[in-house]
């Protein structure tokens, strides 16, 4: 099956007073149609960013995209004029924000925002649109849709906000759902419903998501193919199942030991990766996870590690063989 996007090269930086943030460095990833795809790691580490470069929603200035290409549909998404881009968005590929509390427009009533970008995108009539936004409130599970578009966004709760955020994004049945943390901000009954409504959606719709989290328990239900972001490089990629039986980053088994497990008869305490998250004012010389790394020798201070293949679908981006317990060659 062929990509959907394919994403090579992409750096991001951040001109700050304090020197350029190098936010994301070297991106390549691609996503193939009706594929879930999660992308994990802690705060910082350019999950977000890369995504929000993707839909060219980076704040210029500060921010810039210095390299890269993302290829949708024959198109370079980060060439296109600003004018195609904005009819690519929202309609061909969408995006649910982190906090459902400040997504809206608190001015205006929620079916007002439903009905925009129909009527921007698929050119429905005013009463059309309010008809495909009385659906949409349905299809994500809004009851008495009809009656609560004239409704504005702090009459919602924060899990309804949610639903209408991810009803906003399907208004136009885009190809690609980009979701960005959407349930951080939700109690965990709200975050499973929000997720079921998420897969029930993507097998009704048939389309690709890439889902962005901290949280490798969510991706574990949700996802086919996961990638570990570190310092803003890519530095573990491989199908769930995979990921899972078969760590092989220091960063990512440091992730899966600070799972709660519920399928071990041994009770065991939680391990913490130690350090901090680099400063990214520069570019690492080495491997950016040399100072936090209990793996670390001489090679990993001075080289940074490409992303070597591991197995059929598996890459990682470490000097050191943790299976073997020696350093690759």
């Amino acid at each position: 099956m062929a990509d959907l996007l394919d994403v090579q090269g992409l750096e991001t930086q951040f001109k700050t007073r304090d020197g350029v943030v190098h936010a994301v460095n070297g991106v390549d990833f691609s996503l193939k149609e009706g594929e879930t795809l999660g992308i994990v790691g802690e705060s910082g580490c350019g999950k977000s960013v890369t995504m929000l470069s993707l839909m060219r929603l980076i704040p210029t200035p500060p921010g810039t995209i210095a390299a890269g290409r993302a290829i949708f549909q024959g198109h370079d998404l980060l060439k296109l004029p600003m004018e195609e881009m904005q009819h690519i968005r929202g309609a061909r590929i969408s995006m649910v924000f982190q906090d459902p509390m400040t997504s809206f427009n608190p001015v205006l009533t929620i079916g007002r925002q439903l009905t925009e970008p129909l009527e921007l995108h698929m050119g429905m009539s005013g009463s059309q649109a309010r008809g495909r936004a009385i659906e949409l409130m349905q299809m994500v599970g809004i009851p008495q849709a009809e009656e609560r578009l004239n409704d504005y966004p702090h009459q919602f709760s924060g899990g309804m906000r949610q639903r209408v955020m991810i009803a906003m994004a399907l208004a136009c049945t885009p190809q690609i759902l980009i979701a960005d943390e959407p349930t951080t901000a939700l109690d965990v009954t709200i975050q499973a419903q929000i997720i079921e409504l998420v897969k029930h959606l993507r097998d009704e719709i048939g389309m690709a998501v890439i889902w962005i989290t901290h949280d490798l328990g969510i991706i574990a239900g949700l996802a086919e193919r996961v990638m570990v972001m570190y310092a803003g490089y890519i530095i573990e990629a491989a199908p769930v199942k995979e990921l899972y039986k078969n760590p092989l980053h220091p960063y990512t088994i440091g992730l899966m030991g600070s799972l709660p497990r519920l399928d071990s008869k041994d009770r065991h305490r939680l391990t913490s990766i130690d350090g901090l998250p680099p400063v990214m004012y520069e570019k690492a010389k080495g491997c950016p996870f040399a100072p936090r790394c209990a793996y670390v020798f001489e090679r990993c201070w001075k080289e940074n590690p490409p992303l070597m293949r591991a197995g059929p679908e598996h890459t990682v981006a470490c000097w050191w063989d943790v299976k073997e317990g020696r350093a690759h060659e």
